[in-house]
């Protein structure tokens, strides 16, 4: 397993002047003024394991082969022991190919899908409850210190959500650190890229936080002990089965994490509170995400 040492240095960071990634796009504000504003480029990225086609989803397209990686070990379809012999991305036909030495066929896993929550139509195939209940995480600790540092370093970071919008963000996190930060037009996506980096590198999971700007739901929390990720942090709220199975793996689940404040539902045990809130900025409105009025 990797164990990441510098200190400071983050592995993946958003890349918001990438000119693949967004357009320039003529319109009118509410004035009527003629303006011109940056938009989120979103494009398909067909997949195929071995000889099999599996999926066609929409991506910004930066890291195709994380994502191939992630999403397949997410649903699994990969395993976390499996030789992957070749990942090849070929840009013009906007398909990716994932080989491995051993022989796959998931006609049948492909037959049995069920529709998530995510917000660009994922889909998990076969039994979502797969493999989640053999999953152990690992001992961590979550101190309050931290929580606040990460959140704040976050949403400052220069992004292509400040930059254009319709974007969610993921992060994997080591204490106070960001050190993956990815970024796609659905949190799935964002995620499976997440875990895709950490099986090609070989990253430990164990005392790890997962930071996503998206809503901590059934399936954002079955990803996150699939990937055997201690903590997962939201500045987003709840649904039920999220908080639940978050409760059933033993995870700790932290949401509406914005400025000073936040709300856990799972977990409790592993927060260490070393820091008053009083001594905590609030979030300015410059760098305020998207989120309901319940959860502001």
């Amino acid at each position: 397993m990797t164990n990441m040492t510098e200190p400071g240095a983050m592995l993946v960071r958003p890349a918001p002047d990438d000119p693949r990634l967004t357009e320039r796009v003529a319109g009118i504000d509410q004035t009527g003024a003629a303006i011109e504003t940056s938009v989120t480029v979103e494009r398909p990225l067909t997949l195929y394991l071995n000889g099999q086609e599996i999926v066609t989803m929409m991506t910004i397209g930066d890291y195709p082969e994380y994502l191939a990686l992630g999403y397949l070990l997410n649903q699994n379809m990969l395993r976390r022991d499996d030789a992957v012999t070749a990942v090849d991305y070929d840009e013009e036909i906007e398909t990716v190919v994932v080989r491995t030495e051993r022989g796959t066929d998931y006609e049948e896993k492909l037959r049995k899908k069920t529709l998530t929550s995510g917000c660009a139509q994922g889909t998990a195939f076969g039994d979502l409850m797969e493999r989640f209940e053999s999953v152990t995480l690992p001992a961590a600790e979550l101190r309050t210190s931290w929580l606040y540092r990460l959140t704040h370093a976050i949403n400052t970071m220069p992004s292509l959500y400040l930059e254009a919008g319709a974007i969610h963000g993921c992060v994997l996190c080591e204490q106070d650190r960001p050190l993956i930060y990815m970024e796609d037009v659905g949190r799935h996506n964002a995620v499976d890229k997440i875990a895709g980096y950490m099986f090609r590198h070989g990253i430990d999971p164990a005392g790890k936080i997962f930071y996503t700007t998206g809503r901590l739901t059934s399936e954002m929390v079955i990803k996150t002990v699939q990937m055997g990720i201690p903590i997962l942090v939201s500045r987003s709220g709840f649904t039920a089965w999220g908080v639940a199975l978050a409760r059933q793996a033993g995870l700790t689940l932290i949401g509406r994490a914005r400025g000073k404040r936040f709300v856990a539902l799972a977990g409790q045990e592993r927060i260490v509170f070393d820091l008053d809130p009083a001594m905590v900025e609030e979030e300015r409105a410059s760098h305020r995400r998207k989120g309901s009025d319940r959860d502001e």
